[in-house]
């Protein structure tokens, strides 16, 4: 599988030699404006991308493969690569982990840098932001694979979780309980994982003929759910079902705040179980993945692009539970 464009191949794009093209890319004098131009426009054309390790003595593959997460700092990631990890470790390959801090500037950055490090594969947790930078892996025909979303008309490579179940199960779970008012925060619905959440939330209600109550899209990050439920303060709700298990540790605090007991006045069902989820008090109800599992996957469909054991994509659909606990 040929990766990346070489500056020979931009050479003979141009119609340079491939010292021109050098002097172009590391931009030294004595090149005519317009050659230049023609340089530049045939790297781009052709998706050139710099070698930042072009220096060093390398064999033809870096076993070493990039990882690009949302937020790093989130215990859901933490265990997602502790899987990650594990498996690459036991084919002997290191890992370079990049966090974007869910910002899709940052992303492009990143998988650029990975790029530019030549390492040998991606494995991907995107914004969903745009797509631009998963596009451009697919022109590159580089090996990747998307973690924990889903692009819907895209064929690529992806393991994620049965999240239109996950919300489902969560809202039905609230309605056995009687609760009639359930508040859906979730995280804007431009995310895969949102809009199928949102879409298990309102099957329960279908399935139980009652109208949804309200839901509200918010910026992920525990102080974003803790100010939105503040906010909120004076809606009529009985219940909360949380896009994660951040948003649900959140509300907790910010009931309490309110003086509002939970369960007794607001239930409320988290997402993703990470390990917090039983510590805090009352203990979260919550949809568990099996984040290890998931970054092991991850790791096993990118090995097998990398190494050429298939060509076409799969897509990896991982199932979920309900654990009831205390707060409901």
């Amino acid at each position: 599988m040929k990766k990346f464009v070489t500056i020979s191949d931009v050479a003979k794009e141009a119609g340079v030699s491939i010292n021109t093209v050098s002097r172009v890319l590391n931009n030294k004098p004595d090149v005519s404006p317009e050659t230049r131009k023609k340089v530049l426009e045939a790297a781009k054309k052709l998706g050139y991308i710099k070698n930042a390790t072009a220096s060093c003595f390398r064999r033809s593959v870096s076993k070493t493969i990039g990882v690009v997460f949302e937020d790093s700092s989130n215990p859901f990631y933490t265990e997602v690569f502790k899987g990650i990890e594990m498996r690459a470790r036991g084919y002997g390959y290191q890992v370079i982990l990049m966090n974007t801090e869910r910002d899709y500037v940052n992303e492009l950055k990143a998988v650029d840098t990975l790029l530019e490090k030549r390492v040998d594969g991606i494995i991907i947790s995107p914004t969903q932001f745009a797509q631009e930078d998963i596009e451009k892996l697919l022109k590159l025909n580089f090996p990747f694979v998307i973690l924990g979303v889903h692009f819907e008309g895209l064929n690529v490579d992806e393991v994620y979780s049965d999240d239109v179940k996950g919300g489902y199960l969560a809202t039905k779970h609230l309605l056995e309980k009687g609760r009639r008012k359930i508040l859906m925060l979730n995280a804007y619905m431009y995310k895969s994982v949102a809009r199928m959440r949102y879409e298990g939330y309102l099957k329960a209600h279908k399935e139980f003929g009652i109208e949804p109550f309200e839901m509200v899209e918010i910026e992920e990050g525990y102080e974003s759910a803790f100010n939105k439920i503040m906010e909120l303060s004076n809606l009529d709700y009985d219940a909360i079902f949380c896009f994660n298990d951040v948003f649900a540790i959140a509300c907790l605090k910010a009931l309490k705040a309110l003086k509002r007991n939970v369960p007794e006045d607001v239930a409320i069902v988290g997402y993703d179980d990470i390990s917090y989820a039983s510590f805090v008090q009352p203990s979260l109800t919550t949809v568990r993945i099996d984040k290890h599992i998931e970054g092991m996957i991850a790791f096993d469909l990118l090995y097998e692009k990398i190494t050429e054991q298939r060509s076409s994509p799969k897509q990896i659909v991982l199932d979920v539970e309900l654990i009831v606990r205390e707060s409901t």
